[in-house]
């Protein structure tokens, strides 16, 4: 499938999706946003796609929403309008919700919307000399995208109201100590740095690790390990798998 703001890239179990308008330092416009959405849709039905690399192209990872779209007129449909503007929610809401482990690769930058769509990833990786900002309250606005408890979970509520509110620029290695970065990687070695995490990764039995992240994105939202969201149809489909596989080998040595 072509994409005109993204570049995605397939290699085995691990696809790499690279935000691709360096031009605009990747900045994320309502294209980005329903060509993202489409790559989530299109992964709930991938079997085969075990780990995705989030990426952007060029010098940076992404400069955040482009605002240069909010001085277009809008729908007179207020309805529409209201969609709209729904738009960041529901991208960073379709990549928190991947079943695939998602490795956020964050070279040079990352700015507001972009930090929030790095939060949405399972684990992230980002190069010393990397920064990243939360500037929307010192331009006058609400962080969206429902990113403060997103980055709340990830770093705590002091933290995160911190970096909100004061809107400095932080380092990886800031981020890295507050839990917002999970790996730190050699300046140019990001994205390889999260190819060999994915490897490691893909090398591990697939149901167990899908099992794994079902539980911890439980968890993160608060859900006890009794709630049959995930957890009973799940381990009971566990169970099954290796109950079969057991009697597989049996009858296999019987032979």
């Amino acid at each position: 499938m072509e994409y005109e703001t993204l570049k995605v890239e397939r290699e085995g179990a691990l696809m790499v999706v690279r935000m691709d308008r360096p031009e605009r330092r990747n900045a994320i416009n309502r294209q980005m946003h329903l060509e993202l959405q489409t790559v989530c849709r299109l992964l709930a039905d991938d079997f085969e796609t075990r780990v995705v690399v989030l990426t952007g192209a060029g010098a940076g990872f992404s400069s955040g929403a482009d605002t240069s779209e909010w001085r277009e007129p809008g729908s007179a449909n207020e309805l529409e309008v209201r969609h709209t503007s729904g738009i960041g929610s529901r991208t960073s809401a379709a990549i928190e919700n991947l079943e695939q482990i998602t490795v956020a690769a964050v070279r040079g930058f990352a700015v507001g919307g972009a930090v929030v769509l790095a939060a949405c990833c399972d684990l992230r990786v980002a190069g010393q000399s990397a920064w990243l900002s939360i500037p929307e309250v010192e331009l006058g606005l609400p962080l969206g995208w429902n990113a403060l408890p997103r980055l709340a979970r990830e770093m705590g509520h002091a933290r995160t109201l911190e970096l909100t509110l004061t809107c400095e620029r932080f380092s990886a290695q800031r981020a890295y100590e507050y839990g917002l970065v999970t790996h730190l990687a050699a300046d140019g070695e990001e994205e390889q740095t999260a190819r060999e995490l994915a490897a490691r990764i893909i090398a591990r039995p697939p149901l167990p690790v899908a099992l794994t992240k079902a539980t911890m994105k439980a968890l993160k939202r608060g859900t006890e390990m009794g709630d049959a969201v995930y957890s009973d149809a799940d381990l009971l489909l566990y169970s099954r798998l290796m109950a079969q596989r057991q009697s597989r080998l049996e009858r296999e040595g019987r032979e």
